[in-house]
């Protein structure tokens, strides 16, 4: 059997950081997001796998070639033009012959999910999907079912009209024939493969596989900072032989480190951190709760807490991203209360003694001047003076 990986978004919400990369690529724990599914399919017993690409596919293409470093097989399906799951998954057609199982490349999961909707397809007629439950239903696919019959798929309903916490986990295992069906569901735009498993469902001709293990997602740019300390806490932290931290530094157990890192005297790391490959972090500096891309510099003395701080960005001396809750606006839609202590686009600088308050997302090559204070959203390649 083999697998369909859907790698093809670019993942707008998470702007900065997907302007340079597929969301896929976004790293969680040092190893992009569509690793960790890598690693999860090939932990199912699974060794040919379809990755369909699209948006920046050459980033996805380039890191993971022909698949022979994870000892898999890949080939590459693409989407020229990102218009739904369920397109997305048409471009597989040519590679598939017989059963597969499809997935996303954006969730870590626990390999049992890939392994459950298996084993049913194999058991049952029915095409298959996993589900899982979680704390804030209305913003995926909520399904309901009787018994293992899968009855109806909303996608983010209301709160008001949600009645259950199970979800699409987005696992499925399917038949070839799905294409053909796929090509003859309507749709006024986009096409989402829900679609189709809606009309499946109608018919009771699919089959619900509960699972309670991993599963994270990465919707918002505050998630990549959670799921990066959750995969560190549950997998433990990957350290690179040649990083390297100063005896008089302190580098929590939880941390993270890429190749060539290098800790200087008295800086402290906390734990849920990962820093990326030749990251450095200077005398004194504090740095907890963050995702730190590779390339990039924390200079002596500055703080740096639940954060983001992306590939060759410069946080100055005695900078201070203070960390915490704040109120966040994506897409016209107000996030209230959200942990993250700010956002820092790729070569991003920031001079000395700058303050960046909770919640501030600082777009690509952004320029702060020292002493400056930050407040909310920057635009790439703007540059703050202070005062």
């Amino acid at each position: 059997m083999k697998a369909v990986i859907l790698a093809a978004g670019e993942g707008t919400r998470l702007r900065p950081l997907t302007l340079a990369r597929p969301k896929p690529m976004l790293p969680v724990a040092n190893q992009p997001l569509l690793e960790h599914v890598v690693d999860a399919v090939r932990e199912a017993g699974i060794n040919e796998v379809v990755f369909v690409v699209g948006y920046e596919r050459e980033r996805i293409q380039s890191y993971f070639g022909d698949g022979d470093d994870w000892g898999i097989d890949i080939e590459y399906a693409v989407q020229e033009k990102q218009l739904g799951t369920g397109h997305a998954l048409l471009q597989a057609e040519p590679y598939v012959d017989g059963e597969f199982v499809a997935l996303n490349g954006d969730r870590i999961l626990d390999p049992s999910a890939v392994s459950k909707v298996v084993d049913a397809h194999r058991d049952r007629s029915h095409s298959v999907m996993a589900v899982t439950r979680v704390e804030e239903p209305t913003n995926y696919g909520v399904v309901e079912f009787d018994g293992r019959q899968v009855t109806s798929i909303e996608e983010k309903p209301p709160t008001h009209a949600v009645s259950a916490d199970t979800i699409n986990a987005g696992v499925y295992a399917l038949e070839e024939s799905i294409f053909d069906d796929l090509r003859s569901s309507e749709t006024d735009g986009e096409l989402a493969i829900t679609t189709t498993l809606r009309e499946y469902a109608a018919r009771g001709d699919l089959t619900a596989v509960r699972f309670d293990g991993l599963w994270l997602d990465v919707s918002y740019l505050w998630d990549l900072v959670t799921v990066n300390a959750q995969v560190i806490d549950q997998f433990g932290a990957p350290r690179g032989d040649s990083a390297s931290a100063h005896d008089e530094s302190t580098v929590a157990d939880a941390v993270a480190l890429g190749g060539d890192v290098r800790v200087r005297p008295s800086a402290v790391v906390l734990p849920g951190t990962a820093l990326g490959d030749n990251v450095e972090i200077g005398a004194n500096a504090t740095v907890s709760n963050a995702v730190v891309l590779p390339d990039a510099t924390i200079k002596d003395g500055a703080v740096v807490k639940d954060c983001i701080v992306g590939a060759n960005a410069s946080v100055g001396p005695n900078t201070t991203i203070e960390g915490g809750n704040a109120d966040v606006v994506v897409d016209g839609e107000v996030h209230e209360d959200v942990r993250l202590g700010g956002v820092l686009g790729d070569n991003t600088s920031l001079g000395g003694a700058v303050a960046v308050a909770p919640g501030s997302v600082l777009g690509n090559e952004a320029d702060v001047e020292s002493g400056a204070v930050v407040d909310g959203y920057v635009e790439d390649g703007a540059v703050v003076r202070r005062g």
